[in-house]
């Protein structure tokens, strides 16, 4: 079967991922490699460097030896981690990345001020905001070096929290805020090259994302999604990969997803149960 226009530009690429051992970033794996199995680098980190390990190997099961798969352990919050990344911890061979898919965070606690947890606030600070960008500047260089002003991709990992906040999570919706406004920035800083700034803001998802919120009550988290039908995993994994996958003149820029039953970040539609 002959491989499809996205697959051809997806082909001979190198991948990074952060988080990418659950949710999204998981996802985010799968669908690279089914989409382009023939030729295609992806570099995984997580701190969970077993269950990376898990993905790596579930990955070459399912679309053979044409995918490359390099499970990395990186905690993104920690920038003395991130600081020299390439060179430290990447083969010669994986160092030349195309995308980079900046999906770590998370978010700790629904508590409203003055009661939100010191050690809550620098976590999710750390990783979301300084996470990302310290990611970015570390690939960054990489983009930068190529012919005709650089070349690559970086896809910033949002939320609908960045767009309208909502009680109770104070915190979270300031790092989601400060990830699109650092994304549109840097769009601006590179307008004149041929590297693609894109964020992808999901509504409503079900991941482990809210069994963290609620530190590890499943109970709880399960209650966020009680009547609904929330997007899964895969549902952002396919718009990442679609948007990576345009012609080199096309950038995704903005991107709101909803599952049907939501029309903002409060604005929720449930059946009775």
């Amino acid at each position: 079967m002959s491989a499809t226009a996205m697959a051809k530009r997806l082909e001979g690429k190198t991948i990074l991922i952060t988080g990418a051992s659950s949710g999204i970033g998981r996802s985010c794996a799968f669908e690279f490699a089914r989409t382009a199995p023939r030729d295609l680098r992806l570099i995984l980190t997580a701190r969970r460097i077993d269950t990376l390990k898990e993905v790596a190997e579930q990955i070459r099961a399912e679309v053979g030896e044409g995918v490359k798969v390099l499970p990395v352990q990186l905690d993104v919050s920690d920038p003395k981690q991130v600081k020299g990344f390439v060179s430290r911890c990447l083969p010669e061979e994986w160092r030349d990345v195309d995308v980079l898919v900046n999906n770590a965070g998370l978010v700790k606690g629904v508590a409203c001020a003055p009661d939100i947890a010191e050690e809550d606030i620098n976590i999710m600070f750390q990783t979301n905001v300084t996470g990302l960008i310290n990611m970015t500047q570390e690939i960054l260089p990489i983009f930068k070096a190529r012919p005709d002003g650089g070349a690559g991709d970086i896809i910033n990992i949002g939320s609908i929290a960045g767009r309208e906040p909502y009680a109770g999570g104070s915190i979270y919706c300031a790092t989601k805020a400060a990830v699109r406004s650092f994304t549109d920035s840097l769009r601006k800083e590179l307008v004149a090259t041929r590297i693609r700034i894109m964020e992808i803001d999901p509504g409503q998802v079900e991941t482990e994302f809210s069994v963290v919120r609620f530190y590890g009550d499943k109970a709880k988290a399960d209650a966020v999604y009680a009547g609904c039908d929330p997007l899964t995993p895969d549902d952002i994994a396919e718009v990442v990969v679609f948007v990576a996958g345009r012609r080199q003149n096309v950038v995704v820029a903005d991107t709101l997803i909803y599952p049907s039953h939501q029309a903002g970040a409060g604005v929720l539609h449930r059946r009775p149960t």
